[in-house]
């Protein structure tokens, strides 16, 4: 397995992706059985097992490559696609949403089947700039990030489709406050270490780079969400709209600007 991933990582990929598809499908199936008894555990554990099945992939892909698998869009799709399995099976363990377990693991399976049709030739090659201390951290915080806030995104859609239709029920607004803080203090993390890294890099901590700036708007945006909440807690609609909007901010940061016609000067492009 160890020469096989050598000569060519990216072809192990189904056997691993095909073990935790098999997991989260199981995981959700067991919503489908009629409750004998608590599931929770056993969904939450299943979804964790899938995850922990790519988690070994991107170890062996690490060592295979001797270099972090964070450098592409399909090596963050990777990460990203073992984040939010985990946070998913965190939220139904400790608040029983299976309806935010299915989200997470189907939001997990779409990545790694993008990652299954997008497959990529992986090289050891890693420009200067990312050769160092910063780039593991600065990677990792944020797309553990961006994992808690598709979740919160979730339930912001959710919340809003509840208080559209009836305005008395819960729109799970406190549970989405909890995650927006988590990811929150994640995304700062992100910001604080890519300014170091910059500095490190470029000798400037902040350039206005088209990336740097969208990274910006999306910390406005979470941050927008939180001033509402915490000024205007009964202004429920907006702080949701807010919510859910920052998500696509984050989305455009994230895969968007890489196809603005400002991308051909930034210096983020070895993301792509």
């Amino acid at each position: 397995m160890n020469a096989a991933l050598s000569a060519s990582p990216w072809l192990q990929f189904p056997l691993f992706a095909g073990a935790a598809l098999a997991c989260w499908a199981l995981a959700i199936a067991l919503q489908l059985i009629p409750a004998t008894r608590n599931r929770a555990p056993l969904q939450s554990a299943l979804a964790a097992l899938g995850a922990c099945a790519l988690l070994a992939f991107a170890g062996a892909l690490w060592h295979a490559l001797e270099r972090p698998p964070m450098r592409t869009l399909g090596e963050t799709r990777l990460w990203y696609a073992i984040f939010t399995p985990l946070i998913g099976a965190c939220a139904h363990a400790a608040f029983r949403q299976r309806w935010l377990l299915a989200y997470s693991l189907g939001m997990g399976a779409l990545f790694v089947v993008i990652n299954l049709l997008r497959p990529e030739t992986h090289n050891k090659a890693l420009m200067p700039a990312l050769q160092s201390i910063w780039f593991v951290p600065h990677v990792l915080v944020y797309i553990f990030a961006y994992a808690i806030f598709a979740a919160s995104s979730a339930v912001a859609v959710r919340g809003l489709w509840l208080a559209y239709r009836t305005p008395a029920r819960d729109t799970g607004v406190a549970l989405a406050s909890r995650l927006v803080y988590l990811g929150f203090g994640f995304l700062t993390l992100g910001l604080l270490f890519g300014a170091l890294w910059a500095k490190e890099a470029w000798g400037h901590y902040w350039t206005w780079d088209p990336k740097e700036t969208w990274a910006l708007l999306t910390w406005l945006g979470y941050l927008a969400y939180m001033h509402i909440r915490y000024r205007h807690p009964e202004a429920v609609r907006s702080a949701l709209w807010v919510l859910a909007l920052s998500f696509v901010l984050l989305l455009i940061c994230w895969f968007g600007v890489n196809y603005l016609p400002s991308a051909a000067q930034s210096v983020h492009t070895y993301t792509r």
